[in-house]
Parts: C-alpha cells; structure tokens; sequence
C-alpha cells in the first residue's frame, strides 16, 4: 500500500514536496493521537469538502468507533464515502453515517442531540473564498456561515463538550484585507471567547492545491473543456497538498491546548510562489507550453483553434483588479506571539486576547441587527466589521472575481 505520508507527483509538482510537510510529527505524536483518536465517537461537519475529507482520511487509521459526517453537498458525501471504502487498507469505522443538511438547519440540533456528546467535533462549513464576497447578500451569507452559525454549534457544544473541537481558519484572518478574511478572523474571536469552557483549537494555512473551486482545479476542468487558463500574475501563495491539509487540521484539533492557532512552517522565501510561475510549471509537468495571450477574447478564439496534438495551451496573465484579493499571504501578526519550538512543521500563535461570551454575544445581535435594517449598502457593513476586526483594511475595487474569466 502507498504510505498516506506520500504526495503524488502531480501535486509535489507544485508543492515542490515530496513527501508530507507534516510527516515528523505525525510519527512524533503517533501514540497521542492513537490514544485520542481510537475507539472514540466524531462529528466532522463540511466533511464533504477538500480539506475535510482529508482530514477524515488522516484520522481513520487510528481506529475511531463511530464517524458522523454532515455536509450540504449530497453528491460530496456520497463520493467520500465510496473513496473511503475503495482505500486499499484503509480502515473503515463499525459506525459511519453521513447527512446532507446544513448546520445552520434546525434539523441538524435535532440530530446532534440524539446523537451527543460525540469526544471530537471538527467544523469544515465555511465560506472559503474571496470570489465570494460581492454585495450585501452574498457577505450576510459569508457571515452567517463563518460566524453566526459557528457560534450556534459551540452554543450546543457548551451543553455537550467534546474531549477536542476544530475548525478551520485561513491564512487571510492575518491583517485581513477581505471579508472572508476578516469573518474567519470573528470566527477565531468566537472560538477563543469558547475555549474556556471545552478544548478548541483551529488553523490557518495555505492553498490547498486542487482543492475543490481553487484555481489550480479550474485549470483541470479547463482542459478537460479545452478551454484557456486564465491567471493572475501579480499573486503569490504558499501550498500545502490536501493530505497535508488534512493533517495539519488533525494535528492542531487533538494536539494543540485550548485557544491556540496553529499553521505550516513554510519559508516565504522558498515555499512562497506567484501564481504565474504554477501555472507554467503545471503546463510543463502535463507536457505542455504556455501560448501567451493578450486578452480573454484572444484567449477564447486561440482555445477554438486548438489540435488535439497542439503542445502549446492559451494562457492569458493579467494584473489582479478584483476587490480584497491580496498580493501575497501571511500567517501571524507582529502583534501574535509564537511558539515556533514545540512542533517540527507547525507553528503555534499562543496568548491570543479573548473576549468574553457576553461580547461575542453582543457582537452576534449587533450584526443581526443590521442585516435586518440594511439590504444595499456594502460599504456600512465593511465598516461594521472593521469594528470588531480592528486591523482590517478592506481592498476595494469596485470589481469581483465573477467578473473574470
């Protein structure tokens, strides 16, 4: 069987990585996450997507006793579960149950307690990407998802506290300049302002490369369209792959003390790449070249004339135009503290100011509040956040990604 610390060549490609980030650690703290993990009951919500199907992946083989597993997307779950019972040697729980509903549905509490406590609780539900701030609407979403319905579930789990609970940041909550961005870093305030009360941790961390909706999985649905790439050349990211992914998030649910923020140890100079340079690299791994293009149209009408023997695939690079999209990531503050020594490959941000559950409430109802008053002005709401995410300096641009090619 293939080591699950293994990366397939088509991901290390880009993650310049052949083997797991997190593989030191993983064999360090083997018998700490045994005892956490084996012969427990688990509740991953968003477990359908990318990074938490990867994180179901990486806790299998500790043997847990029931999986639950709740996510919106129906046919996700349907393919996770025919993955995770296709893996050669893969172990598979006596209990694993998966639901197609949101958590944000009445009938997911009604669930959770027929079925509470559960010893670990992951939450992967969220609004991941900066295309999905346009307007009032689709942000009230943004919002409702990443913060208000995060704070109902740790509602709950204040009645029935877990041994370990999760949930995923982003590397965007550090000096946000997106709403995303800045809701993950609300997010982390909840999940602080919780964590006296039961063991919380959460992450930022890099693309995840193909993730489900990341550029890099365009570019696969794009030639298997036979359509042309569209890249921005101005952005720099680092990436981790989805295995690597999902064992970040394991490592800092059941490692990590309550109210840590975990992330990679990736060198900015060596690990930190423009979205140009992946793109071209991944042409030449699939045995192509980059056909330069002038515009979108000129784009388009080249991807018409392509042969099926042709080496030369369009590529149109443009200068990113688009609102909150940031030039380059980061994942701490000069203001956070760390702890840089504990872990071989992860970094943990420690001593984080935490509000009381009396202040997130009231920053809860002063958000529905204005939701329920204001239906058009983007803006007031931007400048709403910002009183709650103080280092927040919103990029606008009067233009969003749906906008693009």
């Amino acid at each position: 069987m293939t080591s699950p610390f293994y990366i397939p060549a088509f991901i290390s490609s880009i993650t310049n990585r052949p083997e797991s980030l997190l593989l030191p650690d993983l064999q360090l703290h083997q018998q700490a996450l045994d005892a956490a993990i084996r012969d427990k009951k688990i509740l991953v919500i968003g477990g359908a997507g990318t990074i938490g199907s990867s994180f179901i992946k990486a806790l299998l083989p500790y043997r847990p006793a029931e999986l639950y597993v709740v996510d919106t997307n129906e046919n996700g779950l349907t393919e996770l579960v025919r993955d995770v019972r296709s893996t050669p040697g893969l172990y598979v729980p006596p209990v694993l149950v998966t639901y197609p509903l949101s958590f944000s549905q009445p009938v997911f509490e009604k669930f959770f307690r027929l079925q509470a406590p559960f010893h670990i609780v992951a939450n992967f539900a969220a609004h991941k990407h900066v295309r999905s701030e346009k307007d009032l609407i689709s942000i009230e979403a943004m919002l409702e998802n990443n913060v208000l319905s995060a704070k109902s579930l740790l509602d709950l789990l204040l009645e029935y506290k877990p041994e370990h609970f999760f949930a995923v940041s982003t590397d965007k909550a550090a000096n946000p300049v997106n709403v995303m961005g800045a809701s993950k870093k609300m997010m982390e305030d909840v999940i602080l302002a919780y964590a006296a009360y039961f063991p919380a941790t959460t992450a930022r961390f890099a693309n995840v490369a193909f993730s489900n909706g990341s550029l890099l999985f365009g570019f696969l649905e794009r030639l298997m369209k036979r359509q042309p790439l569209s890249v921005p050349s101005d952005i720099r990211r680092f990436f981790v792959s989805p295995e690597e992914s999902g064992q970040l998030c394991l490592l800092a649910c059941v490692l990590g003390q309550s109210g840590e923020v975990f992330f990679p140890k990736l060198d900015p100079e060596k690990d930190l790449v423009s979205f140009k340079d992946i793109t071209l690299q991944f042409l030449t791994t699939l045995g192509y070249e980059a056909d330069i293009c002038t515009s979108e149209e000129d784009a388009r009408q080249k991807s018409l004339a392509l042969h099926p023997d042709s080496k030369a695939y369009p590529v149109y690079f443009f200068t990113s135009d688009t609102s909150g999209e940031k030039e380059y990531e980061e994942f701490f503050t000069d203001q956070e503290t760390l702890d840089l020594d504990r872990f071989e490959s992860l970094g943990v941000i420690r001593d984080l100011p935490k509000k009381s559950l009396s202040e997130i409430e009231a920053m809860v109802q002063s958000m529905r509040t204005f939701f329920a008053e204001n239906s058009m002005d983007k803006q007031a709401l931007v400048e709403r956040i910002a009183q709650y995410v103080t280092d927040f300096e919103h990029i606008e641009r009067g233009k969003n990604l749906d906008q693009k090619m």
